[in-house]
């Protein structure tokens, strides 16, 4: 069966380009482009970049996002006023931050799955020293993820999933000496999971997975010496795990997935004696089947976050306020609509984090601020793109752990423009109506050209196509108003090229400018109607018109058709400019891996076309996924670089072709989704950021940076969504 796979497409145009100095081979060059992001730049907070288009000056950006944000990383410092990240923070790359703790100096030590804090390794534990910076010393490694962490004194307490901290054996338990890192003989060795602490004076309370700790049969959860490592008498003995635990006095509150707890039926909630273990008559009881995921206190006040829906004799859902001596709920009712899974509270304000995006009455994306005493939600409003899983409070800093990377982002609705050189956004805003996707982008002087599946963009209606300001992102009166008649619904304009006073474009549609054209048009640019250019290729998803490119008199085209121009064409024909009729050049790609042949990039450099796709051969030769064909002849070069996998974008720049795909192996080498390869002898470059997580759907140079688009969530070894710039040296002499 054919494979469709739908890759967003965008726009593939000559234009002026950057001269740029390669590398013959794979070896390290000063000329290099930097394996890691650009620090500044900001990332698509939810959704993917399919289009990318830049002058050097102005990099524009389409897709099907609605936020782009400053990327900081899966932890950060926020102010407690302003709720802005601090100036100096290191950016914790990769990852996420399950649990924080004040170092009681104005610093941190944070855990959770990270591996690398900036550019240094940190496995999984990490101290961040108070005036931002990280403790270069200060180094355990975990080999496994840290869950829970709590401090007394001049020691830290560190629970998760590891068996070794320190290179030495730790099984999900360890204390560390606070100041230096090193693993003091404190060793628990609890048989499954720690993910919960709490201390009080010379005991460690431990909740989590493990049936066995500190020598003893424990259920769920645990009291332990501190000085021996040794499991006191203290033995609640929970009949399912425990998430949460907090002490007050005498009372230890405990929180998770149980049933039953010091010998009473307790749902998911419960406070015990902290000398006999028994459960007290407290009982929230929170509805069968929920849990409870974060407890804090506060005087009188037991807060609860977690997945339930009634507790306290209330319908309270994910977050409430108990009474800590009836376990009632109080009125206070924030009201979120997805689980609270991290609490911290300063005097009057409860700080929230977790997977909610509407708390306290307003919405609120993952992590807000409420009035202690009403559940009313401040106007401080960080607006995280991701789950919020660890707070913790310092003077008049809070510090924020999960798995987001942006904090403090701004609605763009499928268009963005960004700095060419730092990749923060200009105000230029036009957005698109929701639940649509801008596939295509092209720039022609003071004019940005934008196809794809809207209805409407700036405000005003449009189909698909649309003509922006540059400067103000202001829709002109441009309209060609493509349209589906054989699905009776917008098109979807997903390839746009420009040369001249022409805009091609290719896509989804039957009509457009006034015309009947199917799948491929050219356009009068001034007044929208379409020329009588009509090759009429054979589309249908899956096989649209993806890439156009504009040579001299001749117009390439690829995608997944098998007629065009009058003639039989397996994806990727040239037209002439004039007539639309195919010319004789046919390198008539050959089935793929995957069946039939698709052509999804197109680059025109000089005397060269490069193609890349779903493809085994082309031009009568074996090319897999990549290859450079003469633009006269259409027969290939010697130029074969042979990716593993199929290629998705291209982008060509001096000496140097880059590639984005779903390859792991190129050119003989090895390179996961990403590379940069010789544009005359095909040899891989010394360019090897750690590859996306999924592949890259477009790509564009210019002025010494290299614009990285798609559906990703890390990149470059960093956790980044959608997009990334990488910086060479600059705009001359670029790797």
């Amino acid at each position: 069966m054919t494979n469709y796979y739908k890759v967003p497409v965008s726009v593939s145009f000559v234009a002026a380009i950057v001269l740029i100095a390669g590398l013959a081979g794979p070896a390290a060059s000063a000329q290099q482009v930097s394996n890691t992001p650009v620090d500044s730049a900001w990332v698509v907070s939810n959704g993917s970049v399919q289009a990318v288009v830049t002058d050097g000056a102005t990099t524009y950006i389409g897709g099907n996002f609605t936020e782009v944000g400053p990327y900081v990383g899966c932890g950060v410092p926020i102010d407690e006023t302003s709720g802005f990240p601090l100036a100096v923070f290191p950016k914790v790359v990769n990852g996420e931050i399950d649990a924080v703790v004040s170092d009681g100096s104005g610093g941190w030590y944070i855990g959770g799955t990270f591996t690398m804090v900036g550019k240094t390794v940190r496995d999984h534990i990490a101290h961040i020293n108070s005036d931002g910076t990280l403790d270069p010393l200060w180094h355990p490694d975990s080999n496994g993820q840290v869950l829970a962490l709590a401090i007394s004194g001049n020691t830290l307490y560190a629970a998760g999933q590891f068996t070794s901290m320190g290179g030495l054996g730790r099984n999900r338990l360890a204390g560390l000496h606070a100041s230096t890192g090193t693993v003091t003989s404190w060793n628990p060795k609890a048989n499954a999971t720690v993910s919960a602490l709490a201390i009080n004076g010379n005991t460690i309370y431990a909740g989590g997975l493990f049936t066995s700790i500190g020598g003893k049969n424990r259920s769920y959860i645990a009291a332990i010496d501190a000085s021996t490592g040794k499991a006191t008498s203290w033995n609640p003995s929970a009949n399912a795990p425990v998430n949460a635990v907090v002490v007050s006095g005498n009372t230890v509150y405990v929180g998770g997935q149980f049933s039953g707890i010091g010998g009473q039926a307790r749902n998911s909630i419960a406070a015990l004696d902290a000398v006999t273990g028994n459960a007290t008559p407290w009982n929230p009881n929170a509805n069968t089947g929920s849990e409870v995921q974060a407890l804090a206190i506060s005087g009188n006040t037991v807060y609860a976050g977690g997945t339930f829906t009634s507790i306290g004799a209330q319908s309270q859902d994910y977050f409430a306020a108990l009474d800590a001596a009836t376990g009632t709920a109080t009125t206070w009712d924030p009201n979120a609509n997805a689980p609270v899974l991290a609490i911290a509270i300063n005097g009057d304000i409860v700080y929230a984090g977790g997977t909610f995006t509407s708390i306290g009455g307003k919405n609120r994306s993952y992590i807000a601020a409420l009035d202690a005493a009403t559940g009313a939600a401040a106007s401080w409003d960080p607006n995280a793109d991701a789950s919020v899983l660890a707070l913790a409070l310092s003077g008049s800093t809070v510090y924020v752990g999960g798995t987001f990377t942006s904090m403090g982002g701004v609605s763009r609705n499928g268009l963005a423009a960004l700095d060419a050189s730092t990749g923060i956004p200009t105000s230029w805003d036009p957005g698109t109506n929701p639940n649509s996707s801008v596939n295509a982008l092209a720039l022609s002087g003071s004019t940005v050209y934008a196809g794809g599946t809207f209805t409407s963009i700036g405000g005003v209606s449009r189909s698909g196509l649309a003509a922006l300001d540059a400067s103000t992102g202001a829709v002109s009166a441009w309209d060609p108003d493509p349209y589906d008649a054989n699905h009776m619904h917008a098109p979807n304009v997903d390839a746009l090229a420009v040369s001249g006073n022409t805009v091609y474009a290719g896509g989804i549609f039957t009509s457009i400018g006034g015309q009947t054209r199917s799948g491929l048009a050219a356009l009068d640019a001034s007044t929208g109607t379409a020329t009588s250019w009509a090759p009429n290729p054979n589309t249908y998803y899956g096989t649209q018109v993806r890439r156009i490119a504009v040579g001299d008199n001749t117009v390439y085209v690829a995608g997944g058709f098998t007629f065009i121009g009058g003639v039989s064409r397996n994806g990727l024909a040239s037209l002439d400019a004039s007539t639309g009729t195919a010319t004789s050049w046919d390198p008539n790609p050959g089935s793929g891996p995957d069946d039939s042949p698709i052509v999804f990039a197109l680059e025109v450099s000089g005397d060269t076309v490069y193609v890349g796709g779903n493809f085994s051969s082309i031009g009568g030769k074996n090319r897999n996924g990549l290859a450079a064909l003469d633009a006269s002849s259409g027969i290939p070069t010697s130029w074969n670089p042979s990716a593993n996998g199929w290629v998705y974008a291209l982008a060509v720049s001096g000496n140097s072709v880059y590639v984005g795909g779903g390859f792991t192996r190129i050119g003989g080498w090895g390179r996961n989704g990403l590379a940069a390869l010789n544009s005359s002898t095909g040899a891989v470059k010394s360019w090897d950021p750690i590859g996306p997580d999924v592949p890259v759907s477009t790509l564009a140079v210019s002025g010494g940076m290299v614009c990285v688009g798609g559906n990703f969530t890390t990149i470059g070894g960093e956790s980044r969504s959608g997009f990334a710039m990488f910086k060479g040296p600059s705009s001359l002499g670029m790797d």
